[in-house]
């Protein structure tokens, strides 16, 4: 088992964001609400009994993007648009999903990671060609822009050495349209990549930092155990982000903690910054759960998967914690979340603690792999 594979998987928006909550204390802590809703119901609108999922995005006009990792041996399509009948067909088409081992991936998908549809019609899909969580494959890494309208490739994003290399593997990605950038984790090493995305320009910034580095105290178990794999203690580092409605300011954090931090995106938009600089603009707002994705709505409330009990979490802006649904048999790893306009919250459930990697090479996966989602408005 590569050595990647075994760190990796081995790895509120105006008040919350603005001046309601300023703090740069790790002291501030939430106050948790802890009130399920009956009401509150998970709808399932997509599976797959064959392959493993992470991703979901759904576009302004209702398209839903799925992507799925190459992970594991078995793997076929890497981006699929789900129709209205619940079928699924490669996108933007055959060809880019038609990458073998052994094959140039510059213009294919390799291992796609995560999908992100913006308020402009544009889908990004974030390839950092990690086959199973292993090094680069053959430089191939990429952020691809697709116009949703003419369903072609508008842009193909490529990273130098420093700012993705080999021992890279960038993660979950938001944009923001507005100035122009994009953000993106990056899990094996922890750290945060901006791309200017209007020159290609790109840098890499709080690389080892620890705001972007798992907690080494904080235990994190799943199935009723601390989550293990080959070489001990499993740790993955910077993984969900988000920004605010304002764009303002890009919140993140590492995924087998509770800790959540944010900065304001300015001094990231400006390069010239200086890592000191940057380290000293983060703040720290405190301890809340163990998630792999989040997002904001335009009302500033934050969402969350607490991974370890199978729940959905709201933020509001006044950091005050609720559970909006728990589902120990639905939310197996809630992993990436997309917001509608007619108030839905999309959910994947990828089990990824249920893989071989942290089982003792026993695979505990419940077929399918299934996308819900949730009335949040």
């Amino acid at each position: 088992m590569n050595k990647y594979i075994l760190t990796w998987l081995l790895p509120l928006a105006m008040g919350l964001a603005s001046c309601s909550q300023p703090g740069n204390s790790g002291n501030h802590q939430k106050k948790e609400v802890a009130a399920t809703h009956a009401d509150n119901k998970l709808e399932q609108v997509f599976a797959d009994s064959t392959y493993q999922l992470t991703g979901v995005a759904v576009s302004a006009d209702g398209r839903m993007f799925v992507n799925y990792p190459y992970w594991l041996d078995k793997h076929t399509y890497s981006v699929v648009e789900v129709g209205k009948d619940g079928k699924a067909k490669p996108y933007p088409d055959e060809a880019w999903n038609r990458f073998k081992k052994g094959e140039n991936g510059l213009n294919k998908f390799v291992c796609v990671q995560a999908v992100f549809a913006d308020e402009e019609g544009y889908l990004w899909i974030v390839d950092p060609a990690g086959i199973g969580l292993s090094d680069v494959y053959q430089k191939s890494n990429k952020l691809i822009q697709i116009d949703l309208k003419t369903n072609q490739i508008k842009q193909i994003y490529r990273f130098p050495e420093n700012v993705a290399g080999i021992k890279s593997y960038i993660n979950e990605i938001r944009i923001d349209n507005k100035n122009g950038f994009a953000y993106m984790t990056s899990s094996a090493n922890g750290g945060i990549v901006i791309v200017n995305i209007k020159t290609g320009a790109s840098r890499l910034v709080l690389h080892n930092h620890y705001s972007t580095l798992s907690d080494p105290t904080y235990h994190f178990k799943m199935n009723g155990r601390e989550m293990m794999n080959a070489k001990g203690v499993a740790k993955i580092n910077s993984d969900g982000i988000a920004l605010t409605p304002d764009k303002a300011w890009l919140y993140y954090k590492s995924l087998t903690d509770n800790k959540l931090y944010r900065i304001n995106t300015a001094i990231l938009r400006d390069f010239k910054s200086s890592e000191k600089a940057i380290e000293g603009a983060i703040e720290d707002l405190g301890k809340f759960v163990a998630t792999d994705g989040m997002e904001f709505d335009q009302n500033g409330n934050l969402y969350m998967g607490d991974l370890e009990h199978s729940s959905i979490v709201k933020i509001s802006p006044d950091k005050k914690m609720t559970t909006l649904v728990q589902d120990t048999a639905k939310l197996s790893w809630p992993d990436s979340y997309s917001i509608t306009r007619d108030g839905y919250l999309y959910i994947t459930c990828s089990q990824i603690h249920q893989m071989p990697f942290f089982n003792n090479n026993k695979n505990l996966t419940q077929l399918p792999y299934k996308v819900f989602r949730l009335k949040i408005k």
